[in-house]
């Protein structure tokens, strides 16, 4: 019975999420405060629908229901409780479900949260975001619903795909889809913009908070993906260029473009139209994403479903979605002239230029990701891999590296070039120092380059804040004054900037990593970057749902023991997978890294890795994920509805 109300809850919200597209975006047309104020209502009821439909999923896997399909397909009942639960969204029909709850979320949250919003700006914006879950979960009830029945119910499920039974992929796709969805809000808030033909600096200061916190979500599901790939895959690297990972890139790229236009748009009344077609373009991306990941036309690692039938729904989805707003877009956009003036050289300009890089990243990314498509429709057969991506983005993140140390020493409006640079002269000294060291001790210039540039954005992050609060230049307690005076959005922007020079360092010491695949025996040494990995014994342990053989590696310098690893490969019966269980021990400046593979003839092969600085890439992008989280409490921005500058006249259409 259970997953009967879940699926009536599911179609509940369709209803609700239908109803609340319609009356307040007719309400606020009208001018008919009722149907506008009955938008919250409405968009609460969706949600109370979705929590019903995916409390019900839950139930059917933690109480091994294997009449529903979908647990029959990707559960089983000797799987661990937490599996059994996260298990739901680990498979097409419960991701979707997810997504549509994310998206339930994101309309409760406007809700509640954007009361001091106009109330014909709130209206649209819950409205489009009705009209956008209606779409979604009309997809989850006709094509891929996640409670359908089968008879006679088997025994036994089938068992969840193993590579997902890990924590970190366990909730890396609500994470992941809290980013990916959240963009909804501020494609809400565009195409309201574009609906009610206004936007001010208020609508600006309104806008940032929530393409903000989607960014820190999105930025921490990438980097809990990419933690994931690294410890679980067992082929020690971190980022693979996999389409998958790409589709999740771009979208970030061109959020993080988006947090730094709508800056502008609260600052200074310009970049209006760009700011609102970046809201269309991000989450325009992340649909574009899914529609790559579900139709089944990209082969990868990470592929839920290949139905090309469920592709053609979600393409004509995202062409309502894509191509709507781009054709409100197209007749609103005009009417809408930049009233804020601002010199090339100035914070503005940074911010362009900024903007411009990001975007030139993701349509090389994008470039790269869908073109062999495109090739294989007229017969060729091309592979874009790891040396096109990184021959391509490379180049166009060393500027933009450095615009970001350069930017906010910048006054808004109209500034000069070579006062920054002074102020900035020792970062740029460490920089250089960083960089001369690699090239000499490593004699590489590729990581030598990266290394200056992370040094650069760090001591810049540094400089920054040195500049605001006169540290050096004043008495030790007015310093001290000035830095608890200042905005923690300062703070944020500083602490986000520094983050990704941290996972800079990281990529650039990935690159001196010293690795070496070998097949040994137990009592067989060897020498890897100066340490001695020996190879001890080869145990077998039994597990709550599979079998594992453990490898127990001795890894000792200049005769002292130093950490003892225990690599491993595990078999599922039921599912008959086998998957790679890594072993790393880690002091946080490298990581002595080891993989099991297949055994013959006494002898086990071993992945054996040092990687440099390896730690910092995920610890950069908590940093970053942290830095944008501080600049969310920031006092001025707790009330997200809250007007800002509210004298300044809007841009009528």
């Amino acid at each position: 019975m259970t997953p009967e109300i879940g699926h009536f809850a599911l179609a509940l919200a369709c209803v609700f999420a239908f109803t609340q597209g319609i009356f307040p975006i007719f309400g606020a047309s009208r001018r008919d405060m009722r149907l506008m104020q009955a938008a919250p209502a409405l968009a609460l009821g969706q949600l109370a629908g979705l929590v019903i439909a995916a409390a019900a999923l839950v139930h059917a896997a933690v109480t091994n229901d294997f009449s529903v399909l979908n647990i029959a397909e990707n559960s089983s009942s000797l799987k661990p409780l937490l599996y059994k639960i996260t298990g739901t969204w680990g498979n097409h029909e419960g991701s979707i479900l997810l997504w549509c709850l994310i998206l339930g979320l994101c309309g409760g949250a406007v809700a509640v949260f954007g009361r001091n919003l106009p109330t014909g700006l709130r209206a649209r914006v819950i409205g489009v975001l009705g009209l956008t879950a209606a779409g979604f979960e009309l997809f989850a009830l006709l094509t891929s619903d996640p409670f359908t029945r089968i008879w006679p119910a088997p025994l036994q499920g089938q068992g969840m795909n193993p590579l997902l039974q890990d924590p970190g992929l366990a909730f890396h796709p609500p994470i992941l889809y809290c980013g990916y969805v959240g963009f909804a809000v501020p494609f809400a808030f565009a195409v309201a913009a574009l609906l009610e033909g206004r936007i001010d600096a208020a609508w600006g200061r309104w806008v940032r908070p929530w393409a903000l916190v989607s960014w820190c979500f999105l930025t921490g599901g990438i980097a809990l993906g990419s933690w994931w790939a690294y410890y679980e895959l067992g082929w020690g690297g971190y980022w693979f260029w996999d389409p998958v990972e790409n589709a999740s890139l771009l979208p970030w790229l061109a959020g993080t473009a988006l947090v730094h236009s709508a800056i502008v748009v609260e600052k200074r009344e310009a970049l209006k139209v760009w700011t609102v077609l970046l809201a269309i373009g991000t989450f325009s991306l992340s649909l574009s994403g899914t529609f790559l990941v579900r139709s089944g036309i990209l082969n990868s690692v990470h592929s839920f479903a290949e139905d090309p039938g469920r592709g053609v729904f979600i393409l004509a989805l995202l062409g309502l979605v894509i191509g709507g707003s781009l054709i409100l877009f197209v007749w609103r956009a005009p009417a809408m002239a930049p009233s804020g003036l601002f010199a090339p050289v100035s914070r503005e300009g940074m911010l362009v230029v900024n903007n411009i890089l990001l975007c030139a990243m993701c349509a090389v990314v994008l470039t790269g990701t869908v073109f062999p498509l495109f090739a294989e429709l007229v017969g060729a057969k091309i592979s874009v891999g790891e040396p096109f991506f990184n021959s391509t983005v490379f180049p166009l993140a060393i500027p933009l590296m450095l615009a970001m140390a350069v930017g906010p020493t910048l006054s808004w409006k109209r500034a000069e070039l070579m006062p920054a640079f002074a102020r900035l002269w020792w970062a740029a000294l460490i920089a250089a120092a960083v960089g001369l060291t690699i090239a000499i001790g490593w004699h590489r210039i590729l990581p030598a380059l990266a290394f200056m540039a992370a040094a650069w954005i760090i001591a810049g992050s540094a400089a920054e804040l040195a500049e605001r609060t006169l540290l050096f230049r004043a008495p030790l307690a007015q310093s001290w004054a000035r830095a608890k005076g200042l905005r923690l959005a300062t703070w944020g922007s500083a602490m986000a900037h520094a983050g990704l020079g941290v996972t800079v360092a990281g990529i650039a010491g990935m690159a001196l990593q010293s690795q070496a695949i070998v097949a040994v025996k137990p009592g067989q040494v060897t020498h890897l970057a100066g340490y001695d990995w020996t190879l001890d014994k080869i145990s077998t342990v039994q597990g709550p749902n599979y079998v594992a053989r453990i490898a127990t590696v001795t890894v000792a310098h200049d005769g002292h023991v130093v950490a003892v690893l225990h690599p491993g490969r595990r078999s599922f019966p039921l599912e008959q997978q086998t998957t790679n269980d890594t072993s790393i021990r880690t002091n946080f400046l490298f990581d002595l890294y080891s993989a099991m593979g297949d055994e013959s003839g006494g002898k086990v092969v071993l992945r054996l890795h040092f990687n440099p600085l390896a730690p910092w890439i995920w610890l950069g992008a908590l940093v970053m994920a942290g830095g944008g989280g501080l600049s969310l409490v920031d006092r001025r921005r707790v009330r997200v509805g809250a007007p800002a500058r509210a004298h300044v006249p809007a841009v009528p259409a």
